[in-house]
């Protein structure tokens, strides 16, 4: 039986593997381990490439956006709106930073919905977080035009690196923004790291001073900080495959224009939209489709890696689950996840392995019986 999986890390692994050799001597011989040169050289390379002045490396994407939060001036009593449907260390971020989630509806390509967000402010909102999803941005300007300038503007870029949103990079598009290198990412590590982008020297400092158990230099600790900080041979990766970013990007946008020519007409299958003044970098190629989990098992039955990025939205999970938000509360949220199945999509991803999908996920949802009207199946 053919086998495709989900995400195949071997092929980009190949591409890099004597460079990364090569640079793990280095960190091992110079016995740098914390920052040091390699992490210095990594954070300027990232910032030039996101065309921001400053790059703050930490140790995963979750206390990027918590660190993030905190610089930008949210404390304990605050409030910060997140979009109910993305991954929970949006949310997750947000308590830690000591501040309470406020729960907005999406839109239909999956992106916080500008349009709803002022019934949501009030005069504790402090921050409202924009989540790129999927790989393309959410429209800043609108939520910018909203929220004004004393609300600040929290990107989660964790899904999309090198996106752009009229011709400027994800990650230099609000006050600051977190994002994760986990392994599975456009950019990822071989291990947890993140990282803090901004163009403001005043967060960066504080940011960097917050990692570092409160302070820049050792045993200073000016405030309550934490321990999040970049090692050295994770930015050894990160700078080999930055190099190769646009170019890895470039395949997977080519890999879902295949999808969707392939799969745009086919009844009962809905296929994801680039937003007009869009980059998207496809960190997902996610498709809605009618009996989603029924689908989902025949793929997987057929030996095809298929996921659900997110089963739930956060307002729904035990965790933030409150009397407050109840199912109903955000309607385009909940029904798309209902739909939502996550394709392969990944460099080094074959034509055949993609053909093969197409066919088994056609195959899947041809069987269905009734099929719903294709003009209404994502409504």
């Amino acid at each position: 039986m053919t086998t495709v999986p989900m995400l195949d890390l071997a092929w980009q692994h190949a591409q890099i593997a004597e460079e990364v050799r090569i640079g793990f001597d280095r960190v091992l011989a110079a016995t740098s381990y914390i920052t040091g040169p390699e992490v210095s050289a990594f954070e300027a390379a990232f910032a030039e490439f996101c065309t921001v002045d400053h790059v703050v490396g930490v140790g995963n994407g979750t206390d990027a956006l918590e660190l993030a939060l905190r610089a930008a001036g949210v404390r304990p009593g605050d409030e910060v709106i997140v979009p109910a449907n993305t991954f929970v260390a949006t949310a997750e971020a947000v308590v830690r930073a000591g501040a309470t989630v406020v729960f907005a509806d999406c839109d239909e390509n999956f992106l916080l919905d500008a349009s709803k967000l002022a019934q949501h402010i009030t005069p504790q909102t402090r921050a409202v977080i924009a989540v790129h999803l999927y790989g393309q941005t959410a429209d800043v300007d609108a939520i910018r035009s909203v929220i004004g300038d004393d609300i600040a503007l929290v990107e989660d870029a964790a899904q999309a690196q090198g996106a752009k949103y009229r011709g400027r990079r994800a990650g230099s598009l609000g006050d600051v923004a977190g994002t994760s290198f986990y392994p599975g990412k456009n950019l990822g590590a071989y291990g947890d790291a993140g990282a803090v982008i901004t163009a403001s020297s005043a967060i960066a400092q504080c940011v960097r001073a917050l990692g570092n158990h409160g302070g820049i230099h050792k045993y200073e600790h000016l405030v309550v900080g934490t321990n999040s900080r970049l090692d050295s041979l994770q930015a050894v990766v990160l700078s080999a495959k930055l190099a190769r970013l646009d170019d890895w990007n470039a395949e997977r946008r080519r890999l879902a224009a295949r999808y969707s020519r392939a799969l745009s007409e086919v009844p009962g299958i809905v296929t994801p939209a680039t937003v007009t003044g869009n980059d998207h970098v496809f960190h997902q190629y996610v498709v809605l489709v009618p009996q989603r989990d029924r689908v989902l098992t025949e793929l997987a039955e057929a030996g095809i890696g298929v996921g659900v990025h997110y089963p739930q939205p956060v307002h729904l999970v035990p965790a933030f689950a409150s009397p407050g938000h109840p199912r109903g509360s955000f309607p385009v949220a909940e029904r798309l996840s209902e739909q939502i199945l996550s394709l392969p999509i990944y460099p080094g991803l074959s034509e055949d392995h993609q053909d093969y999908v197409v066919a088994r996920l056609v195959e899947a949802v041809a069987a269905l019986a009734p099929l719903p009207d294709k003009a209404t199946a994502g409504v």
